[in-house]
C-alpha cells in the first residue's frame, strides 16, 4: 500500500515502505502530531496515537482509522503499559514519534520553578522516558526509527522561551547520545526541529492571529504541520537509512539570521 501526501502547493510523497509498520505517535491528539498519525495512517502503518487529551484523541484516531491510548508522557508507568498495549496488540515497533509537548511564553523572572518542572517533565524527560521504553520492543522487532521533535528554540537564544528552549536544547543532546548508544541494535534517533508552524501549540491553543506576519522569514510565510509530517515520514521511511543523530531544521530560514526579500 502507498500514499500520496500533498499540499496545497501540488507536492506528492510516496512512502511505500512505512506499509505495515507499528507506529507510536505521541501527542497526535491535533495540530502537528494529528498531521504526523494522519500521515503514516494514509501511508498504510498502524498508528498508535497516545496523548492525554482523550476526547480529541479518540476523534482522531477513528477518524484515521488508528488506536488510541491515554498515556502521559512523563509518567514511567504510562510508557510500560503503552509498550505492553502496542506489543500484545501488534507484536512489534517500528517507529516512535515523540512529538508529544507543552509550551508557553514566559520571562525566566516570571516562570515559576513548579511550572519549569511541569515543562521539563513533559517535554524532556517524556523524550527520554520514549526512547528508554522503545528500545527492547524496536530490538526485538530487528530496529527501527525514534524521531524526536524539538524547535529552532533548541538552536537559539530566544525570548521569553526559558523553560522551553531548555527543553529543546535537551533533546537535540539526548538525540545525539541516544544514536550513538543504539545504532549498533539498527535503531537510528533523529530530531527535527521546527520553526513558527501554524499549529494550535503556536496560538496558545487558538487560531492563527489575523495580524501574524512573516515577512521576515526568507520564505515569507508560516509552515503548516503537514510540511513537518512529511519530514518525519522521511526520517521513518528507508529514505534516510543512512541518517541517525541528524538533526533537520525546518523553519522556513528563521534561523539563517536574514531578512527574506519578496519579489514584487
Amino acid at each position: 500500500m502507498s500514499a500520496d501526501a500533498g499540499d496545497a502547493r501540488g507536492d506528492t510523497v510516496h512512502f511505500e515502505d512505512l506499509s505495515r509498520k507499528i507506529v507510536i505517535v505521541t501527542g497526535g491528539s491535533q495540530g502537528q502530531g494529528a498531521a504526523e498519525a494522519r500521515l503514516f495512517a494514509e501511508a498504510g502503518a498502524k498508528v498508535v496515537i497516545a496523548d492525554v487529551a482523550d476526547e480529541s484523541g479518540q476523534t482522531v484516531a477513528a477518524e484515521i482509522g488508528a488506536s488510541y491510548c491515554h498515556a502521559d508522557v512523563s509518567n514511567a508507568s504510562d510508557w510500560r503499559d503503552l509498550m505492553m498495549k502496542v506489543v500484545d496488540a501488534h507484536g512489534q515497533l517500528h517507529v516512535l514519534v515523540n512529538n508529544a509537548a507543552v509550551h508557553w511564553t514566559r520571562s525566566i523572572e516570571e516562570e515559576t520553578v513548579e511550572d519549569f518542572d511541569r515543562l521539563i517533565g513533559v517535554n524532556l524527560r517524556g523524550t527520554f522516558l520514549g526512547i528508554k521504553a522503545a528500545i527492547a520492543p524496536m530490538r526485538a522487532s530487528g530496529g527501527g526509527s525514534i524521531i524526536n521533535i524539538a524547535s529552532i528554540a533548541g538552536i537559539r537564544g530566544l525570548s521569553l522561551h526559558g523553560s522551553y528552549g531548555a527543553s529543546k536544547w535537551a533533546i537535540r543532546g539526548l538525540t545525539k547520545t541516544a544514536a550513538t548508544e543504539l545504532g549498533p541494535s539498527g535503531i537510528r534517533v533523529n530530531v527535527v526541529l521546527p520553526g513558527i508552524i501554524d499549529s494550535p501549540m503556536a496560538w496558545g491553543g487558538g487560531r492563527m492571529p489575523e495580524s501574524a506576519s512573516f515577512g521576515h522569514l526568507p520564505l515569507g510565510r508560516v509552515g503548516e504541520v503537514d510540511e513537518i509530517a512529511r519530514v518525519v515520514a522521511f526520517l521513518a521511511s528507508s529514505a534516510s537509512a543512512y541518517m541517525t543523530g541528524s538533526e533537520i531544521t525546518v523553519d522556513g530560514g528563521a534561523t539563517l539570521g536574514i531578512t527574506g526579500q519578496r519579489r514584487r
